[in-house]
């Protein structure tokens, strides 16, 4: 099952992408029951992230291709950051470069949606916490992700969270294509079999550390092939069983 959120006449609500781009209205898709109410299609909406999180916990270094690339250790456990929900963007919507950066890349990545409140669970029960997978984008100002130290500030402008084009419910993320392309050139290329941590590991962690509640989102990490965006561009994600998250890039606005 697919579940969307998309905008109709200035008013915004959740939905089930059906067969032949049908949209079925929802009330909550966090509910046990989820009631379909009329339908839409999908040529006469426009689709907006799939959530908005109340936190983004980002996984670093968590692909061991791209930790040799950035010539950083392996680490032992996982490595954790937020990104606010602030930063988030949908599809098509366009990322801002700030002016206070000299280089800002983009980052493939798959992305878990919360499902359920999940505290302290084990790995064997963390996938009845999870309500579906899509795509992100981790964009990064790599400049002042060096001269921080910390990443809050590189990774957590306006606009630097594309996620979507929604939440695939029925997916094994085990072993699952990612890639990334830049104005429709290959740049990265890898597959969840190669992830550090798993999701149910990093479900199960980062339980331990904080609640995690419905409609949070888990970054589960990037792989080798980062890169620089520039004003013009057009970057995409796309994750087998998933779908492709397409967004342009411009300058922000002074």
């Amino acid at each position: 099952m697919r579940i969307i959120r998309f905008r109709k006449e200035r008013l915004s609500h959740w939905g089930v992408l059906e067969q032949e781009e049908h949209i079925s209205r929802i009330e909550d898709p966090f509910s046990t029951r989820m009631r379909k109410v009329d339908f839409e299609r999908l040529r006469d909406v426009e689709l907006l992230a799939p959530v908005i999180p109340g936190k983004v916990v980002a996984v670093g270094l968590n692909y061991r291709d791209h930790a040799e690339e950035v010539g950083l250790p392996v680490p032992e456990t996982p490595i954790l950051f937020l990104k606010p929900a602030t930063s988030v963007i949908g599809p098509n919507q366009t990322i801002r470069l700030p002016s206070s950066s000299r280089r800002v890349d983009y980052e493939a990545e798959l992305a878990v949606v919360i499902g359920h409140r999940a505290r302290r669970v084990s790995e064997d029960a963390a996938r009845r916490y999870i309500l579906g997978y899509t795509c992100l984008n981790d964009v990064t100002a790599r400049d002042l992700q060096s001269k921080d130290g910390q990443w809050t500030r590189s990774k957590g402008f306006d606009t630097f969270c594309p996620l979507g084009p929604w939440i695939e419910t029925e997916l094994e993320p085990s072993s699952l294509s990612v890639r990334l392309y830049l104005n429709g050139e290959l740049r990265q290329s890898s597959n969840t079999t190669n992830l550090v941590f798993s999701v149910d590991r990093l479900v199960s962690f980062i339980s331990e550390v904080m609640t995690l509640e419905p409609g949070d989102v888990i970054a589960t990490g990037t792989p080798a092939g980062i890169g620089r965006m520039n004003p013009g561009d057009r970057v995409e994600v796309v994750i087998d069983g998933v779908g492709c998250l397409s967004n342009p890039v411009v300058n922000e606005e002074p």
